[in-house]
């Protein structure tokens, strides 16, 4: 008597949650239900264009997609085309995996005014995501203000400073890649709300803007402390290597190269300047007081015509399932939301760590999942024939593994050059391309 699993979501939460199911040497069959066509979440939609090796992981997922007991539904959204009612009615069990899509808001006089656009949907954008294809941001500008000091900062900043020539072996959508292209961009500013000892950002990626042909990375040398401070070993060995190439970038000469990426601490964005669109950034000068961010009162200018902000993600509600407005977060019990509901990933801990980190949530959630099946003793529910029924019944097109395989191939097809893929962006051109065949 099989377990049966539907797994709202296709990133990596999800896969990882699929796995140890797998592991488990349980009779388990999963089912993913994606509302896009293509699965990976953030692998396809939020790693950076130019971080290919990254991507890579996806092939691990594909193996345990592959499996015999599992199934892809893409296409399908959860909330829109069926209910997470219909889904709890037809498996023994449901786990949400589907992050937080949004990007947290910037509370400052002026954020909206045209120029200014959150992370979430400036790296959508250049990702080819269908839901961001259209933003179609300004970036014929001098001098670019992003906000944040993590790796999605730093992502934007780097493909800022990237040449032509760096750009050839991504995966950007064309009409990304020609405006960053075309961008006459020279001075590119990060702004961190504290100093470079609490910045969030890998050491490998930190290093990885030291390398870039045309942009040289500055730091002033007075914004570095001496030291990390007194911190447990593994975090101190990972801030003293940020502080060590932080001193190096405050070496570096700013005409070395034609273009500048400023990192600028202890600055909290306080008001977006311009007209109807963004014209410079004004910033308060701040020090750091029991690891927060505290306001001097003196406030400085940047000049710029683009600012992204990169100040995290939030969840969002889904219909059926409860909500915790405060933490943006599905509420539950280390991964239990319900009897036979579940939570793995961003919704169910929030927007932080790497990749692997939704592994464990992954193999917390296996582990109710079975353990809550076999204490109830009780026969199994239909599982995928009720779930492909009903999506008949709603007339609903649903992409399966192999849909997307071919999607995927006439990406590869379609590529020129060095670039791994030429991507779709719009759900209907990935459509059309299984109506073709």
């Amino acid at each position: 008597m099989p377990v049966n699993v539907a797994i709202v979501g296709s990133g990596p939460a999800g896969f990882y949650t699929a796995a140890a199911l797998i592991d488990q040497g349980e009779d388990v069959r999963i089912d993913f239900i994606e509302r896009l066509p293509t699965p990976f979440g953030l692998i396809r939609g939020g790693v950076a264009a130019d971080h290919q090796t990254t991507k890579k992981v996806a092939n691990k997922y594909e193996k345990t997609a592959l499996m015999e007991q599992v199934r892809y539904y893409g296409n399908v959204e959860v909330g829109r085309d069926i209910a997470l009612a219909d889904l709890r009615e037809r498996y023994d069990a449901v786990v949400l995996a589907i992050g937080a899509p949004e990007d947290r808001v910037l509370d400052i006089p002026g954020a909206d005014k045209a120029g200014v656009f959150g992370a979430a949907a400036f790296v959508g954008w250049y990702n080819g995501h269908p839901d961001f294809c259209t933003l179609n941001p300004d970036l014929n500008v001098a001098a670019a203000a992003v906000i944040g000091a993590g790796n999605v900062a730093i992502d934007v900043a780097r493909l800022l400073g990237r040449s032509d020539q760096e750009l050839a072996t991504s995966d950007l959508p064309e009409y990304a890649e020609t405006a960053f292209r075309r961008s006459p961009v020279k001075d590119i500013y990060l702004f961190a709300r504290r100093g470079p000892v609490e910045v969030k950002i890998t050491n490998v990626e930190l290093r990885e803007v030291g390398t870039l042909t045309e942009c040289v990375p500055l730091v002033n040398a007075a914004q570095l402390p001496e030291g990390v401070g007194n911190l447990e070993d593994r975090e101190k060995r990972l801030k003293e290597r940020n502080l060590e190439t932080f001193k190096e970038f405050s070496n570096r000469d700013g005409q070395e190269k034609p273009k500048r990426m400023h990192f600028e601490f202890y600055a909290a964005p306080s008001e977006i300047l311009g007209g109807d669109k963004v014209e410079g950034i004004r910033l308060e000068r701040t020090r750091v007081e029991d690891g927060r961010a505290v306001g001097t009162g003196k406030f400085f200018d940047v000049p710029c015509g683009l600012v992204v902000s990169a100040i995290g993600y939030h969840g969002e509600p889904l219909d059926g399932a409860p909500f915790d407005d405060r933490r943006d977060i599905i509420p539950n019990d280390d991964g239990r939301v319900d009897a036979g509901l579940y939570a793995a990933g961003w919704i169910k801990r929030g927007p932080s760590g790497v990749i692997s980190t939704n592994r464990p949530d992954g193999v917390t959630a296996a582990e109710h999942i079975l353990n809550d099946f076999n204490s109830a003793a009780k026969e199994s529910k239909p599982g995928r024939e009720a779930l492909e029924t009903l999506l008949r019944e709603k007339n609903i097109r649903f992409v399966s593994y192999n849909d997307w395989k071919k999607i995927e191939a006439a990406e590869f097809k379609n590529a020129e050059g060095d670039r791994p893929r030429k991507k779709f962006t719009t759900i209907q051109d990935m459509l059309d391309v299984l109506d073709e065949r």
